[in-house]
């Protein structure tokens, strides 16, 4: 961050004195003003509900623009990395700022491989769940109880445990998630197995069963491995906020990494995808969309069209693109020709992009969009893809809170208010009240 040639003022009507704040440059994007002195200089907070004007720290790992659609990890543009790379690619250069080598790669592999195993005891605790648990709620449970079995990785200020915790998260999200799906369906657990890559991996777990043979359809692991690649990171949203927050108070990284999935469990977050999916069957055909579009363009009608529209970008969101390719390269390799809610989504992308009322509000599908039907395709039921979601930005959470751990200049998170409550007054004995 460089300290920029001109200054902010800041000056009050009521004849206050003014007061000058520095401005900032990052790399790209928007510069800052830097209010930490705020409050000493003038008695007086910023009110910022949601932050949408607030950086709350700085990063140099992922950057968005939502106004060109644009999406970098560590500077390189989703769109390559989704098509040149695999997960643990990215994995890597989320995790040291760089691309590895092939010397490197094969290392980091190596070591991710063989950290996919989990405590065996940790399938007695599954079963203290109910039969009919949702997902989530397992995982945001056995995440946070990786604490309680590998306490040798816990002390965040040894930077060796940071990277052993680190390694261990990226390894055993992807065991717990399998676990957890194979818990709800009542399936017997699936070992991880060393000779296959990451996202294989993972699918065998999911899908393998003992009384068979199971092999991986390369294309859909490659398809799933390009939705991690896309979900990895995403700039300081809800969930890495959150996990940022809580390791602020020097909370160990299993347990910050655990209220990141709690957060994400929001159906205004990580639960997108699923939303879209429901809005998809409940249009049903491609007949009734105008239907659907007129309740959503009428503001008195409740109905609103998901997987349309982002926080953030103002574009066309880069993953939806990538992800569009992928749903019709799983849904061709699966023979499936007539879906119904593909058919649907076509014609609603068709007419986002388009119609007037969609393009003037910049509601452009975004990756939620066809991230579901793709999940769908593959056999993952709808309860599992917040799942898969926090399976694919557990790495992006860890980069996060590594890099707000190693800043000297972090504190502990402490946002302010602005009390509209009662004043001050007397407390009344119950017979006086």
């Amino acid at each position: 961050m460089k300290l920029a040639d001109n200054k902010a003022t800041l000056s009050f009507s009521n004849g206050s004195p003014s007061v000058e704040m520095p401005v900032y440059h990052g790399t790209i994007g928007p510069d800052v003003i830097d209010i930490r002195k705020l409050y000493a200089q003038t008695g007086m907070f910023t009110y910022d509900p949601g932050f949408m004007s607030t950086a709350s720290c700085q990063s140099s790992i992922t950057y968005n623009d939502g106004d060109k659609g644009e999406l970098l990890y560590r500077g390189y543009p989703i769109e390559q990395l989704a098509t040149s790379c695999d997960f643990l690619e990215t994995c890597y250069l989320l995790l040291y700022g760089e691309l590895p080598t092939a010397s490197q790669k094969s290392d980091f592999d190596y070591r991710i491989t063989r950290h996919t195993m989990v405590h065996e005891q940790m399938a007695r605790f599954f079963q203290g769940f109910r039969r009919d648990a949702h997902p989530m709620a397992v995982m945001v449970g056995s995440v946070g109880a990786l604490a309680a079995f590998y306490h040798d990785s816990t002390d965040i200020t040894d930077p060796k445990q940071r990277m052993i915790a680190s390694m261990r998260m990226i390894a055993k999200v992807p065991t717990l998630a399998a676990m957890a799906y194979k818990y709800t369906i009542g399936q017997p657990f699936v070992y991880p197995q060393n000779n296959l890559d990451y996202t294989s991996n993972f699918l065998n777990m999911c899908f393998a069963v003992p009384c068979e043979d199971y092999k991986v359809n390369p294309v859909l692991a490659r398809a799933l491995d390009r939705i991690f690649i896309l979900h990895a990171d995403h700039e300081q949203n809800a969930s890495t906020s959150t996990v940022r927050l809580a390791g602020s108070s020097g909370a160990n990284p299993f347990a910050c990494i655990a209220a990141g999935i709690a957060c994400l469990w929001g159906p205004a977050h990580g639960g997108a995808n699923e939303a879209a999916l429901k809005m998809l069957a409940e249009i049903g055909s491609v007949d009734r969309i105008p239907e659907f579009i007129a309740r959503a363009k009428d503001k008195n009608d409740p109905f609103r069209l998901m997987g349309f529209g982002h926080r953030v970008y103002k574009n066309y969101d880069p993953r939806a693109k990538i992800m569009q390719k992928t749903s019709h390269e799983v849904l061709a390799e699966l023979g499936i020709k007539d879906e119904p809610l593909l058919d649907v989504a076509m014609e609603l992308e068709r007419i986002a992009l388009s119609d007037d009322y969609f393009i003037e509000k910049k509601l452009y599908p975004n990756v939620d969009f066809y991230s579901g039907i793709t999940l769908k395709a593959m056999g993952f039921p709808t309860s599992m893809f917040t799942v898969l979601f926090a399976v694919a930005r557990t790495v992006g959470w860890i980069a996060q809170w590594k890099e707000m751990v190693e800043d000297p200049g972090q504190k502990i998170g402490r946002p302010r208010q602005l009390y509209t409550g009662s004043p001050p007054r007397d407390y009344q004995p119950i017979s006086k009240r």
